[in-house]
């Protein structure tokens, strides 16, 4: 029987896309409260839009709601399914701001749904920047001094500098930052205003160079509060949590400064009037004189809290999911231990240090300076029993294209820097690594020294190093955490190593299979395969099988406890994951789900004699290798585009040359199109050609880019799914919309893409999935690349087929036969539509245009009827809503004139006023078509630009394709505005086709279910 027999169904609020400041850490929350609501009984409801998550596939919940995350969207479904309850604090901002939103305008009252987990007016307290300092004001805390500014209002003239925007109801610090002078303050206020939902920002003293730390937080409807975990920033206010090395639990506080920070935690959370959760609490403390200040509080499950869950092993999410349904913490388990309850505080005998993972190569041009606006895509999570030995493991689990150990940041507390230097003196050279005997090895293992470390300072190799310490006898041991410092008996499957310590719970032999996860999130590289991680361990499970899980991120499903039967909370390289395995001999390494990371530990795994399950590492050579992988397509006749190998940029030049422009140039083995180039003379070559060499191949302008995934089981192949992207080939596919399935194909080509496929997978020796890209150029079909592993498109695909990918490739893996099972896609008649998410708002001076270099963080999903209206749907969802009427502007590239003409038509046929720059105005003008000319910046003549228009709220479509190279063009700056300004800007001609084709013909359809889909 439920706690609360008044509440039968409950809905949750995802989070939506990955964005920067909102990641996987709330598909996590998500699917842990998801867990917990059904084992009681409950029926649950899940509004998102991501496709890549763990919780909207549709076994998690009882309904799936792939929909808009806005207010008509999450409404619709609400009066669809009428649940009892609301639960919206475990998705993050975007659903505590949709929350407040639905209940300001009094849509829960009328469907009679209550808000659990935290109530309309302790939001409102806790986001609402003069509320929030009032509260704190009542109970004695003192916040930062400020003031606040609503839209409309001036900037306060009576300011010192630097001061410090915070919008309120934004998450990730997103439109804040640090004036320092009056015009940046005029600036920042006006982005500041548009950015925040409620028109209001908070403008503050600063604080730059204080301390700052963080305490999570949980109270129950009795008033117990728990402080779950201490952590503490190593950067210095000024830099966003999000972006700063933090460690757990916090290191320099004496410890009468740490019960003032615990007490008045406990009082932010009372005052503020969270009856039941968690929160996020931020403090900034003066280093000398102790001063404390209230920065702000999370009424919510925040991107800390997955930290601290994975920190602790206490699950914070699990837990509130049953304190806003009734529960007090004492009467909620501890799982970890199985003897105590939720209300025991943990206690750590280790430590834990996270690192944020950056990706500013991404976007040339972005200020790459740390601030207020939290800028990291990712991030990466160390244990060990120091504070060193955690810290450099994380470090490592960045995984960058450099091991050079990192640097402190110079506003660091001293004691850390201390710790470091030690750590570093013991890895001076005092000899060679003969010299070393097992006392030696131990003590620099546990200052956190790698054995790559160690033969960098000993010049030798890592595989030597490795060799002389294992003749030592000196292998890691491996501890539980068990949030209980092992005080009480624990039966925790959660494991770190150390060294020199006794080994606890040595597992069986030949009963597991391991999984490898894929790591930080990182661009190119995303929730997607951590989905595929988490269903595979599902899988496996279900076929007999111990799973054992090696991951280092917090923020996912993963790295949940109860996700496999075994955790390894680990660095993804070479060193540990050998170690894991020798520890466990396991009867099978799986590395065809975490992307390319495990794929680059296969030749290692490989050679100690460790099984690789499903697709052997020579299949995954064959295709990443270009030479060999056109050898055997050639063999097949399977055409791919002219290319050649080029070691210097005169070789590319000439390859160019030979093939043909336009081409394109990139390095070998990239993630996410790293470096890659199109190129049209011999000069782009040379600048775009790398030291190392380099790929030429013939870039196929305007063909129709296609991506397949397929299973084969080495002799069979099935062909799941044919996606058709929206742009044309040389936007990435990862940035590209994309349509299952395919809209424009006649049934002639789907013939020949299936069959190329089933020739190829078994050729190249796949068991499992295998996913490959093609191009359709004037009637010839070419293949592009073949990658025999989990792709990112695989969520995205087995939710539109209702097919579970991974778990068919496990079985298969395991060794089944395609022909044993009973495989369908489902074909329903409804249209799906995935559409990327962009973070260019966070990097200023980055042109936001696409190329054929990944940049998008994230991913929506949307179905319908017919292509328009999913593709409207799925822009939406994305956070590009597109206009029904109004202003639309157009300024193309030459070569892309004529086709502007079309677009420019069907534009005017819809109502739309057209303007446009001085060349295309003159197209559409000689095409008989209304338009009006605007001057570019900088353009002599009189009235406003195309840029003051932008910024003036008076155009409503931008449609802008990019003429040249260069940051700083005119297409950049009217890019740069629109982005600015909310305003939709289509960069490529196909998405402007699509997109007039979706304001043309889309129609509003009423919700349907995951489920309802599936199954019509």
């Amino acid at each position: 029987m439920p706690k609360r027999p008044d509440l039968r169904s409950i809905c949750l609020i995802g989070s939506g896309p990955i964005v920067i400041g909102q990641a996987c850490e709330f598909d996590y929350a998500g699917s842990q409260a998801l867990k917990i609501l059904r084992a009681e009984g409950f029926r649950t409801i899940v509004v998102n839009s991501n496709p890549a998550t763990i919780m909207t596939d549709p076994g998690f919940a009882d309904r799936t709601y792939l929909e808009p995350l806005d207010l008509d969207g999450v409404a619709g479904v609400l009066a669809r399914e009428r649940p009892d309850a609301l639960l919206p604090t475990l998705g993050g901002q975007t659903a505590l701001n949709l929350a407040s939103e639905l209940a300001a305008a009094g849509i829960l009252d009328e469907l009679g749904v209550e808000l659990i987990g935290a109530s309309y007016e302790a939001i409102r307290r806790a986001e609402d920047r003069e509320l929030f300092r009032e509260t704190m004001k009542s109970v004695g805390l003192r916040v930062p001094e400020s003031t606040i500014v609503t839209s409309g209002d001036e900037a306060p003239d009576d300011l010192h500098f630097p001061a410090i925007l915070r919008p309120a109801f934004t998450l990730g610090g997103h439109g804040g930052g640090i004036a320092r002078s009056s015009s940046e303050l005029e600036r920042m206020l006006e982005l500041g205003l548009r950015e925040s939902p409620v028109g209001q920002v908070l403008v503050e003293e600063s604080l730059l160079g204080w301390d700052e730390f963080e305490l999570e937080v949980m109270r129950d409807a009795a008033d117990n509060v728990v402080i779950v975990c201490s952590i503490e920033n190593l950067d210095p206010m000024g830099v966003h949590t999000g972006d700063s090395i933090t460690v757990a639990p916090q290191m320099t506080l004496p410890d009468e400064a740490y019960q003032e920070l615990r007490d008045a935690a406990a009082r932010v959370i009372r005052a503020v009037g969270v009856d039941t959760g968690g929160s996020n609490i931020q403090f900034a403390r003066e280093r000398d004189t102790g001063e404390l200040r209230v920065i702000e509080m999370n009424p919510r499950v925040s991107r800390s809290s997955a930290l601290a869950s994975k920190a602790t092993g206490y699950p914070i999410a699990k837990v509130a999911a049953r304190l806003a349904v009734g529960y007090t913490l004492d009467e909620i388990p501890n799982d970890l231990t199985g003897t105590t309850p939720a209300s025991f505080e943990p206690t750590l005998d280790y430590v834990v240090v996270k690192f944020p993972r950056f990706a500013f190569e991404k976007f040339p041009g972005a200020d790459e300076t740390l601030g207020t606006q939290m800028k990291s895509v990712g991030e990466a999570m160390g244990i060990g029993r120091t504070f060193t030995e955690a810290y450099l493991k994380a470090a490592r689990s960045r995984e960058l294209d450099t091991d050079a150990a990192p640097t402190l940041p110079a506003g660091a507390h001293p004691w850390f820097h201390a710790q470091l230097e030690r750590a570093e003196a013991s890895l001076l050279p005092t000899g060679a690594i003969d010299d070393l005997v097992a006392d030696d090895w131990i003590s620099l293992k546990r200052s956190g020294w790698s054995d790559a470390d160690i033969a960098s300072a000993l010049d030798t190799s890592e595989e030597e190093a490795r060799t002389k310490r294992r003749t030592w006898g000196v292998r890691p041991s491996y501890r539980r955490v068990d949030s209980c410092a092992a005080e009480v008996a624990a039966r925790s499957n959660y494991l770190y190593s150390t060294w020199g310590e006794a080994d606890e719970l040595p597992p069986e032999p030949g009963r597991s299979v391991v999984i490898l996860g894929s790591g930080p999130n990182r661009i190119g590289q995303g929730i997607e395969f951590d989905y595929c991680c988490v269903h595979a361990s599902r899988a496996f499970r279900a076929l007999g099988f111990e799973t054992v899980m090696v991951n280092c991120n917090p923020e996912t499903v993963s790295t949940d406890y109860d996700t496999s039967d075994r955790l390894y909370f680990e660095p993804l390289r070479a060193e540990e994951v050998l170690e894991i395995c020798a520890r466990e001999r396991p009867a099978g390494v799986v590395i065809q789900f975490g992307g390319q990371t495990p794929l680059k530990l296969a030749r290692a795994l490989e050679a100690e004699g460790h099984r690789i399950l499903g697709t052997p590492f020579e299949a995954v050579d064959l295709a990443e290798d270009r030479e060999r992988f056109a050898a055997l397509c050639d063999e097949l006749g399977i055409a791919v585009p002219p290319w050649g190998m080029a070691p210097t940029a005169e070789d590319a030049v000439r390859i160019a040359e030979e093939i043909g422009y336009p081409v394109l140039v990139r390095p070998s083995y990239v993630l996410g199109g790293r470096n890659m180039r199109v190129c049209y003379s011999d000069v782009e070559v040379m600048l775009s050609a790398f030291d190392r060499g380099c790929i030429v191949d013939r870039f196929l302008e305007g063909a129709i880019e296609l991506d397949v995934d397929a299973l084969c089981d080495g002799e069979e192949t099935f062909v799941a799914a044919v996606m058709q992207h929206v742009e044309e080939a040389g936007v990435h596919s990862g940035d590209s919309s994309c349509v299952l399935p395919p809209v424009s194909l006649d049934p002639a080509t789907l013939v020949e893409v299936d069959e190329t496929v089933q020739r190829l997978a078994p050729v190249l020796g796949v068991i499992g999935l295998v996913n490959v890209q093609l191009a359709l150029q004037e009637g010839s079909l070419y293949v592009l690349e073949a990658n025999p592993r989990a792709s990112r498109t695989v969520p995205f695909a087995s939710k539109a087929i209702g097919v579970n990918l991974v778990e068919a490739a496990c079985r298969l893996a395991a060794g089944e036969k395609l022909a044993d099972m009973d495989l369908a896609a489902t074909r329903n008649g409804h249209v799906s539509v995935k559409a990327a998410v962009f973070p260019f708002a966070r990097f200023p001076g980055a042109d936001p245009v696409l190329g054929p270099e990944m940049r998008s963080t994230g991913e929506v999903m949307a179905s319908a009827a017919d292509f328009p209206s999913a593709f409207a749907k799925a822009e939406r969802a994305a956070g590009r809503r597109l206009p029904e009427s109004g202003t639309a502007f157009l300024s193309v590239c030459d070569a892309d004139k004529s086709s502007a003409v079309e677009v420019g038509r069907s534009l005017a046929a819809l109502g739309f006023e057209l303007c446009a720059t001085s060349g295309t105005a003159r197209a559409l003008a000689s095409a008989g078509l209304p338009v009006t000319h605007v001057r570019k910046v900088g353009e002599e003549g009189s009235g406003p630009t195309i840029v003051d228009l932008v910024r003036r709220g008076r155009c409503d479509l931008v449609v802008n394709t990019p003429a040249g190279r260069g940051a700083r063009s005119d297409g950049y700056v009217i890019r740069e505005a629109a982005l600015v300004a909310r305003v939709p800007c289509v960069t490529t001609l196909a998405g402007a086709f699509a997109a007039v084709d979706a304001i043309a013909r889309a129609r509003s359809e009423d919700a349907l279910s995951l489920q309802e889909r599936i199954s019509a």
